[in-house]
Protein backbone atom coordinates (compact mmCIF):
# COMPACT_ATOMS: atom_id res chain seq x y z
CA UNK A 1 0.00 0.00 0.00
CA UNK A 2 1.23 3.29 -0.94
CA UNK A 3 0.60 6.78 0.81
CA UNK A 4 -1.07 10.28 -0.08
CA UNK A 5 0.75 13.14 1.81
CA UNK A 6 -1.45 15.99 2.32
CA UNK A 7 0.23 19.23 3.35
CA UNK A 8 -2.21 21.45 4.56
CA UNK A 9 -4.62 18.77 5.83
CA UNK A 10 -7.82 20.70 6.95
CA UNK A 11 -11.44 20.28 6.87
CA UNK A 12 -12.38 21.16 2.75
CA UNK A 13 -9.63 20.34 0.41
CA UNK A 14 -7.62 18.11 2.64
CA UNK A 15 -10.52 16.11 3.63
CA UNK A 16 -11.71 15.47 0.44
CA UNK A 17 -8.67 15.11 -1.27
CA UNK A 18 -8.40 11.98 1.63
CA UNK A 19 -11.42 10.30 0.99
CA UNK A 20 -11.48 10.55 -3.18
CA UNK A 21 -7.72 9.01 -2.35
CA UNK A 22 -8.22 6.62 0.19
CA UNK A 23 -11.46 5.02 -1.91
CA UNK A 24 -8.68 4.14 -4.43
CA UNK A 25 -6.73 2.19 -1.51
CA UNK A 26 -4.13 4.58 -0.64
CA UNK A 27 -2.66 5.30 2.98
CA UNK A 28 -3.60 9.26 4.02
CA UNK A 29 -0.96 11.00 5.78
CA UNK A 30 -2.27 14.49 7.13
CA UNK A 31 0.11 17.04 7.75
CA UNK A 32 -0.81 20.43 9.29
CA UNK A 33 0.43 22.43 12.62
CA UNK A 34 -2.45 21.44 14.91
CA UNK A 35 -2.18 17.16 16.31
CA UNK A 36 -5.40 17.37 17.98
CA UNK A 37 -7.44 18.54 14.29
CA UNK A 38 -5.54 15.61 12.61
CA UNK A 39 -6.50 13.33 15.03
CA UNK A 40 -9.96 14.23 14.85
CA UNK A 41 -10.32 13.90 11.14
CA UNK A 42 -8.16 10.71 10.82
CA UNK A 43 -10.45 8.86 13.01
CA UNK A 44 -13.37 10.28 11.05
CA UNK A 45 -11.78 8.68 8.34
CA UNK A 46 -11.01 5.58 9.83
CA UNK A 47 -14.55 5.17 10.39
CA UNK A 48 -15.17 4.97 7.10
CA UNK A 49 -12.36 2.56 6.38
CA UNK A 50 -9.47 4.81 5.10
CA UNK A 51 -5.91 4.50 6.69
CA UNK A 52 -5.08 7.37 7.92
CA UNK A 53 -2.38 8.94 10.44
CA UNK A 54 -2.04 13.07 11.64
CA UNK A 55 1.28 14.10 11.72
CA UNK A 56 1.69 17.60 12.91
CA UNK A 57 4.65 20.27 11.38
CA UNK A 58 5.07 23.50 10.67
CA UNK A 59 5.28 24.18 6.82
CA UNK A 60 8.05 27.01 8.13
CA UNK A 61 10.14 24.49 9.28
CA UNK A 62 11.26 22.03 7.19
CA UNK A 63 13.32 19.95 9.62
CA UNK A 64 10.05 19.28 11.27
CA UNK A 65 8.22 18.85 7.48
CA UNK A 66 11.04 16.39 6.53
CA UNK A 67 10.67 14.56 10.26
CA UNK A 68 6.60 14.18 9.59
CA UNK A 69 7.03 12.91 5.99
CA UNK A 70 9.57 10.23 6.87
CA UNK A 71 7.63 9.07 9.78
CA UNK A 72 4.75 8.68 7.83
CA UNK A 73 6.52 6.92 4.91
CA UNK A 74 7.94 4.27 7.56
CA UNK A 75 4.05 3.90 9.60
CA UNK A 76 2.01 4.63 6.11
CA UNK A 77 3.96 3.01 3.66
CA UNK A 78 6.18 4.49 0.70
CA UNK A 79 4.71 8.68 -0.33
CA UNK A 80 3.26 7.86 -3.85
CA UNK A 81 1.38 10.92 -3.89
CA UNK A 82 2.54 14.51 -2.65
CA UNK A 83 -0.27 17.35 -2.34
CA UNK A 84 0.87 20.88 -0.70
CA UNK A 85 -2.05 23.16 -0.33
CA UNK A 86 -1.50 24.62 3.28
CA UNK A 87 -3.86 27.96 3.40
CA UNK A 88 -1.74 30.74 3.72
CA UNK A 89 -2.19 32.91 6.67
CA UNK A 90 -4.10 36.67 6.59
CA UNK A 91 -0.83 38.28 7.22
CA UNK A 92 0.25 37.32 3.49
CA UNK A 93 -2.47 38.83 1.93
CA UNK A 94 -2.33 42.17 2.62
CA UNK A 95 -1.49 45.20 0.36
CA UNK A 96 2.27 45.41 -1.18
CA UNK A 97 2.62 49.27 0.84
CA UNK A 98 1.64 47.76 3.52
CA UNK A 99 4.13 44.82 4.00
CA UNK A 100 6.73 44.38 5.72
CA UNK A 101 10.13 42.22 4.80
CA UNK A 102 9.07 40.24 7.52
CA UNK A 103 5.63 39.44 5.83
CA UNK A 104 7.15 38.91 2.65
CA UNK A 105 9.62 36.97 4.57
CA UNK A 106 6.71 34.32 6.09
CA UNK A 107 5.15 33.95 3.02
CA UNK A 108 8.39 32.69 1.29
CA UNK A 109 8.67 30.37 3.91
CA UNK A 110 5.63 29.01 3.75
CA UNK A 111 5.38 28.56 0.02
CA UNK A 112 8.74 28.38 -1.18
CA UNK A 113 11.02 26.52 1.05
CA UNK A 114 8.13 24.72 2.50
CA UNK A 115 7.88 22.61 -1.15
CA UNK A 116 11.52 22.25 -1.58
CA UNK A 117 11.59 20.80 1.70
CA UNK A 118 8.99 18.33 1.36
CA UNK A 119 9.98 17.91 -2.34
CA UNK A 120 13.44 16.83 -1.68
CA UNK A 121 12.23 14.83 1.36
CA UNK A 122 10.07 12.16 -1.04
CA UNK A 123 11.48 12.19 -4.24
CA UNK A 124 14.28 9.11 -3.23
CA UNK A 125 11.67 6.95 -2.04
CA UNK A 126 9.30 8.19 -5.87
CA UNK A 127 12.19 7.14 -7.14
CA UNK A 128 13.12 3.80 -5.42
CA UNK A 129 9.05 2.86 -5.56
CA UNK A 130 9.17 3.47 -9.59
CA UNK A 131 6.41 6.39 -9.82
CA UNK A 132 5.03 9.34 -8.18
CA UNK A 133 2.91 12.34 -8.25
CA UNK A 134 3.72 15.76 -6.89
CA UNK A 135 0.78 18.68 -7.19
CA UNK A 136 1.02 21.52 -5.85
CA UNK A 137 -2.46 24.30 -5.66
CA UNK A 138 -2.70 27.59 -5.42
CA UNK A 139 -4.88 30.60 -5.79
CA UNK A 140 -5.06 33.17 -9.11
CA UNK A 141 -1.95 34.98 -7.51
CA UNK A 142 0.14 32.46 -8.19
CA UNK A 143 -0.24 33.19 -12.07
CA UNK A 144 -1.34 36.56 -11.92
CA UNK A 145 0.39 38.51 -9.15
CA UNK A 146 -1.92 40.75 -7.18
CA UNK A 147 -0.96 44.04 -5.49
CA UNK A 148 -4.06 43.99 -2.77
CA UNK A 149 -2.29 40.20 -1.99
CA UNK A 150 1.48 40.98 -1.79
CA UNK A 151 2.53 38.51 -0.14
CA UNK A 152 0.77 35.06 -1.62
CA UNK A 153 1.54 36.84 -5.13
CA UNK A 154 5.46 37.29 -4.35
CA UNK A 155 5.40 33.54 -2.92
CA UNK A 156 3.18 32.02 -5.35
CA UNK A 157 4.73 33.17 -8.27
CA UNK A 158 8.51 31.61 -6.36
CA UNK A 159 6.54 28.74 -6.02
CA UNK A 160 5.31 28.06 -9.34
CA UNK A 161 8.69 28.86 -11.07
CA UNK A 162 10.06 25.83 -8.50
CA UNK A 163 6.87 23.72 -10.13
CA UNK A 164 7.76 24.11 -13.40
CA UNK A 165 11.05 23.86 -13.05
CA UNK A 166 10.60 20.84 -10.88
CA UNK A 167 8.30 19.40 -13.96
CA UNK A 168 11.40 19.70 -16.78
CA UNK A 169 13.84 18.29 -14.39
CA UNK A 170 11.21 15.43 -14.03
CA UNK A 171 9.53 14.91 -17.28
CA UNK A 172 11.91 11.92 -18.94
CA UNK A 173 10.75 9.75 -15.11
CA UNK A 174 7.87 8.28 -13.52
CA UNK A 175 7.27 11.61 -11.53
CA UNK A 176 4.67 13.77 -12.61
CA UNK A 177 4.77 17.33 -11.49
CA UNK A 178 0.93 19.28 -11.91
CA UNK A 179 -0.21 22.50 -10.73
CA UNK A 180 -3.80 23.05 -9.92
CA UNK A 181 -5.38 26.33 -9.65
CA UNK A 182 -7.96 27.71 -7.86
CA UNK A 183 -9.36 31.46 -8.79
CA UNK A 184 -10.82 33.07 -5.81
CA UNK A 185 -10.69 29.92 -3.74
CA UNK A 186 -12.85 27.05 -2.46
CA UNK A 187 -16.46 27.47 -2.19
CA UNK A 188 -18.20 24.63 -0.63
CA UNK A 189 -21.24 24.30 -3.02
CA UNK A 190 -19.96 25.78 -6.02
CA UNK A 191 -20.13 23.66 -9.65
CA UNK A 192 -16.28 24.18 -9.97
CA UNK A 193 -14.74 24.80 -6.86
CA UNK A 194 -16.76 22.58 -4.08
CA UNK A 195 -13.92 20.39 -2.28
CA UNK A 196 -15.11 17.48 -3.46
CA UNK A 197 -15.03 19.07 -7.30
CA UNK A 198 -10.91 19.96 -6.76
CA UNK A 199 -10.54 16.67 -5.27
CA UNK A 200 -11.89 14.49 -8.52
CA UNK A 201 -9.77 17.02 -10.47
CA UNK A 202 -6.90 15.78 -8.59
CA UNK A 203 -7.30 12.62 -8.71
CA UNK A 204 -7.99 12.98 -12.52
CA UNK A 205 -4.45 14.92 -12.49
CA UNK A 206 -2.62 12.55 -10.48
CA UNK A 207 -4.43 9.37 -12.91
CA UNK A 208 -4.02 11.12 -16.27
CA UNK A 209 -0.49 13.48 -16.04
CA UNK A 210 -1.10 14.77 -19.31
CA UNK A 211 -0.19 18.22 -18.52
CA UNK A 212 1.28 20.44 -15.58
CA UNK A 213 -1.04 23.08 -14.83
CA UNK A 214 -4.78 22.86 -14.85
CA UNK A 215 -7.47 25.96 -14.15
CA UNK A 216 -10.40 24.92 -11.79
CA UNK A 217 -12.29 27.92 -13.48
CA UNK A 218 -11.13 30.70 -16.19
CA UNK A 219 -8.70 33.09 -14.79
CA UNK A 220 -10.90 36.11 -14.71
CA UNK A 221 -8.30 39.94 -14.87
CA UNK A 222 -7.93 41.01 -11.59
CA UNK A 223 -8.33 45.02 -11.33
CA UNK A 224 -5.35 46.78 -10.42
Amino acid sequence: MTTLAIIGAGRQLGEALARRFGREGFSIALLSRSQERLDALAADLAADGITAKGYAANVRDPEALVKALDLAAQELGPIEVLSYNPLPAKDFLRPLLESTVYDIQAAFEFSVLGPVAAVHQVLQGMRVLGRGTILFVNGGSAVQPVQHFAGTSIAFAGETAYAEMLDQALRDTDIHVAQLIIPGGIIRGDSEKDPEVLAELLWKMHVDRDRFRTFATELEVQPY
